[in-house]
């Protein structure tokens, strides 16, 4: 986060918070940031602390919040510790359920390929062969 004395317009923002303008204002369309009035003759100045909303956003978009989970989060804040715990509880939940469906796909994937190596093969792959089976996974 780079420190800024001058008013913050849009592009000040994005700079300070190390995104782009179109980040902030697809965060705006997705009232993750209120965009600020816009005076008659000038630009829209943001508040220094929307920095470090932003940087909270992408700190949950890294651990694979979605920006509506994120939308939650932020309206149940602080003082909702447990309802929080029980969102972030889910979303591990859905993690380690995706994890264990990529690790059937890697076997169904080891199984194929081990297939191609056989010395049979020259006529047909194994692989092709293996994904035209019915049933495939199991």
């Amino acid at each position: 986060m780079k420190k800024t004395t001058s008013p913050l317009t849009i592009g000040r923002l994005a700079k300070a918070a190390d995104v782009n303008i179109e980040t902030i204002r697809h965060y705006q369309r997705k009232g993750l940031i209120i965009e600020p009035e816009k005076p008659i003759n000038g630009f829209r100045h943001y508040s220094a602390s929307i920095i470090a909303r932003i940087l909270f956003i992408k700190r949950a978009q890294q651990l694979g919040f979605s920006l509506n989970e994120i939308k939650q989060l932020l309206s149940l804040g602080e003082q909702h510790c447990e309802d929080v715990q029980l969102l972030a509880i889910e979303k591990r939940d859905k993690i380690q359920q995706q994890i264990a469906g990529l690790l059937t796909i890697k076997t169904a994937l080891d199984d194929l390929i081990s297939t191609c190596q056989t010395p049979d093969s020259k006529d047909n792959c194994g692989f092709i062969d293996g994904l035209s089976e019915k049933g495939f996974f199991k």
